[in-house]
């Protein structure tokens, strides 16, 4: 009998019926992936191959899974850093304060030619002159006996013969004579104040008692500057005995028996006196290593840091928050200084000495707080930030849309471009050295001189992206100029 062929969707084999049904035909084996291409995924109805790279795939994933488990560690070692760093610029912070007010009395106080023309201007300052001149006028009056004076002069006219109604009149004028002998001594006080022979005395006065100004500060030396009953004070005895001369010179023959009075001019009065001394011998010492301490601590904190760039923002914001509470102390203080000065003190002439005495400082402060600013500006600017980015876009497209125009002209940097290209980064940190060095020996910058050495700092880098024309030098096409066709390639 013939075969007969297989209904449809039987699982016989065509070849007729046999001793037991045979399974599905085998498959051929599958041919794994190619390294690097995913498994494609099996037909419907067959088993899973296993792939070659599947072992790779397995050690990738516990790789992984390492790295994850490692996450919470390397946070807490982060969190640490940070908070390390946070201490170390609050520190740096409060050791700026502390540096500005010991340079001031290191420098300062301990250098007497920066003292003396610190002073010198005072000679000519209206209030002072007038202070001057009503304390002078007391001692010298006070040295003059009216009362032998007119009794002098009552004997006198009746040596003469003068009648005794005369001589009893010439008792009786001792108001008169007192008032006119005011006016007599004002006017001669005033004369020798307001000449060039004044400032003359004034400057060698304050060179004189620049070491006793140290002592009334720190403790040391001695002088015409002395701490009695918790005052700071400045004797005149010098210009008592100029103004002695002159009225001798102007008639006044009394004033000849003048003894050397050495009386003081109060400079400042406190019971916290002995404080201050113990506080401006300790910044003394500490004036000469203090501000390098602060760098080096400001310096740690910024490399303990995570995100170093936003630690030297924070210690240069830092900063300047310090020096921006020393201006409010120092204004502050003057209040303080005004208040306690003694009865019958010239609150004028008592400011203007406050304000010539802390002048360095307040230019101190105000240059630290302008280097933290700019610092602060820098590190901003080197960021990732939208602005900072749009900034630095800018810049290079002003830089370069200026260096196309030149090359159109027909300017050839040579080897100069790609060398500037190559130590670019050197080139930059030697331009940040420089402006370093000359503002850590500038005598006293001010703000100006900040903004100064940053416009200078600026126009350097400007030339270094001038300069840098890529690592093909001029074989680099220049940038289109803004609305200028795209060049043409072969």
């Amino acid at each position: 009998m013939a075969a007969t062929p297989p209904e449809p969707g039987s699982s016989e084999p065509a070849g007729g019926e046999g001793p037991g049904k045979a399974g599905p035909p085998e498959q051929p084996p599958v041919p794994p992936p190619p390294p690097g291409r995913p498994a494609t995924p099996p037909e419907p109805g067959r088993p899973p191959v296993a792939a070659a790279g599947d072992a790779d795939e397995i050690t990738r994933l516990h790789e992984r899974i390492a790295a994850l488990e490692a996450v919470p560690r390397k946070k807490e070692h982060h969190r640490w850093r940070t908070s390390g760093a946070a201490v170390l610029i609050v520190i740096t912070s409060l050791l700026s304060l502390l540096s500005v007010l010991a340079v001031w009395t290191s420098d300062f106080v301990g250098n007497t030619d920066r003292y003396v023309q610190t002073m010198a201007p005072l000679a000519t300052d209206a209030d002072i002159q007038q202070a001057v001149t009503n304390r002078v006028t007391t001692v010298v009056l006070d040295q003059i006996d009216v009362n032998a004076l007119v009794k002098q002069l009552s004997d006198a006219a009746a040596e003469q013969g003068v009648p005794q109604n005369a001589a009893n009149l010439i008792n009786n004028l001792s108001a008169p004579i007192k008032s006119g002998l005011t006016q007599l001594v004002s006017t001669a006080v005033n004369k020798v104040v307001t000449s060039e022979q004044f400032a003359t005395l004034w400057v060698e006065a304050n060179r004189a008692i620049h070491t006793a100004l140290d002592k009334a500060l720190t403790g040391k030396g001695g002088g015409a500057v002395v701490i009695e009953n918790n005052q700071v004070s400045i004797d005149i005895a010098p210009i008592v005995a100029k103004v002695k001369d002159e009225l001798v010179n102007a008639g006044l023959g009394p004033a000849a028996k003048i003894p050397d009075v050495h009386t003081n001019f109060v400079v400042f009065s406190s019971k916290d006196v002995g404080k201050v001394k113990t506080y401006f011998r300790l910044l003394e010492i500490m004036g000469a290593w203090l501000p390098i301490i602060t760098v080096l601590i400001g310096a740690c904190a910024v490399f303990l840091a995570v995100n170093r760039r936003r630690a030297l923002i924070g210690a240069a914001v830092g900063v300047a928050l310090a020096m921006l509470l020393l201006g409010i102390v120092l204004t502050v203080f003057r209040a303080f200084y005004l208040d306690h000065l003694p009865p019958g003190a010239n609150q004028a002439a008592a400011g203007t000495l406050y304000d010539t005495l802390i002048r360095f400082m307040r230019a101190t402060v105000r240059a630290v707080g302008a280097v933290a600013v700019v610092t602060a500006a820098g590190a901003f600017l080197i960021g990732p930030s939208r602005p900072a980015v749009a900034v630095r876009t800018a810049w290079r497209r002003i830089i370069g849309s200026l260096r196309g125009a030149l090359y159109s002209l027909g300017m050839k940097l040579g080897p100069v471009g790609p060398f500037v290209h190559r130590f670019k980064g050197w080139i930059g940190a030697a331009i940040l050295l420089v402006a370093a060095v000359i503002l850590a020996t500038w005598s006293y910058p001010t703000w100006a001189v900040v903004l100064w050495i940053t416009f200078f700092v600026a126009l350097a880098f400007a030339i270094r992206e001038f300069l840098d024309t890529g690592p093909g030098g001029d074989r680099t096409p220049p940038p289109p100029a803004p609305g200028a066709p795209p060049a043409a390639h072969a």
